[in-house]
């Protein structure tokens, strides 16, 4: 379930879903919810294929000799991906398919290397967490809100919640740095874990929580978000927050993998839970 990639793309899924949910009040079956499931399980798995080869030190116990011993069914599971990808990519709209191609070309940039220096953009310093939260957020807020309404995609509100979208991906991020630090010294990545300090680092994902919560206020406070929408979204960060500080003390990816990034899930489930306790 984690390794193949379905837990990730389930969780991204939701947060397309509770985009439309905050916007709209209904979930809707769209080729946005298609694309991005499909997406993330493509982008994914090639991402943990095409790393193993630099994590070969690595490979003899844990996550990663799991993804090692079963790298053929991973293949599988991202050429299923791209298939379905595919399709829905095409079901768009031409404006919307011109606008994932930002976060597209990220996204391969990530996990594929290119240049002269065959580096993949996670392998540049500082960049690869500040990539996750503006791909995670464009395409969980910016996609489902022009496939909804291209006015409501350019408002300043849905930028506010692009924003917080961001800091709360920021933040479920930054335990993962922490888990990486070995590796990514193995990698000579620079980090921000690795080059501030663990302490600092988690002090920075806890201010990405209390910014999230003040950017979703804001829209709450305009009439954006309807009633509930922040209560919901608070008490996911509380959640996380919670989750993020104890990351610390634990060493085992079902943690990360499976606590951390379903943290996607919870919040779509308390958010859809206080919109519907307050309708």
């Amino acid at each position: 379930m984690l390794y193949s990639n379905l837990w990730i793309a389930l969780n991204a899924t939701a947060q397309v879903a509770q985009t439309q949910y905050l916007l709209d009040g209904h979930l809707q079956v769209s080729p946005a919810l298609g694309f991005v499931f499909f997406g993330t399980l493509f982008i994914y798995a090639l991402h943990r294929i095409s790393g193993l080869k630099q994590l070969a030190p690595f490979t003899a116990a844990g996550r990663f000799k799991v993804i090692s011993e079963h790298k053929r069914d991973i293949l599988v599971y991202a050429v299923i991906g791209l298939v379905g990808a595919s399709v829905f990519f095409f079901l768009f709209p031409w404006r919307i398919q011109l606008m994932l191609g930002i976060p597209g070309l990220i996204a391969l940039g990530y996990v594929i290397p290119f240049g002269a220096s065959r580096k993949r953009l996670r392998d540049f310093h500082f960049l690869k967490i500040f990539l996750i939260a503006i791909v995670w957020a464009w395409l969980t807020v910016w996609v489902p809100a022009a496939e909804l309404n291209w006015e409501v995609a350019l408002q300043a509100s849905t930028w506010w919640m692009a924003l917080e979208r961001a800091a709360f991906i920021f933040a479920i991020t930054v335990p993962f740095d922490i888990r990486d630090l070995e590796v990514d010294l193995h990698t000579q990545v620079k980090t921000l874990p690795s080059t501030l300090g663990t302490t600092p680092a988690i002090i920075l994902s806890m201010v990405a929580l209390v910014a999230m919560i003040a950017l979703a206020g804001w829209n709450a406070y305009t009439g954006f978000y309807p009633h509930g929408a922040w209560m919901g979204l608070t008490l996911s960060a509380l959640l996380s927050g919670g989750l993020v500080l104890y990351s610390r003390r634990v060493e085992h990816d079902y943690y990360f993998s499976g606590l951390l990034d379903g943290m996607m899930i919870v919040q779509f489930l308390l958010v859809w839970g206080w919109m519907a306790l307050f309708a």
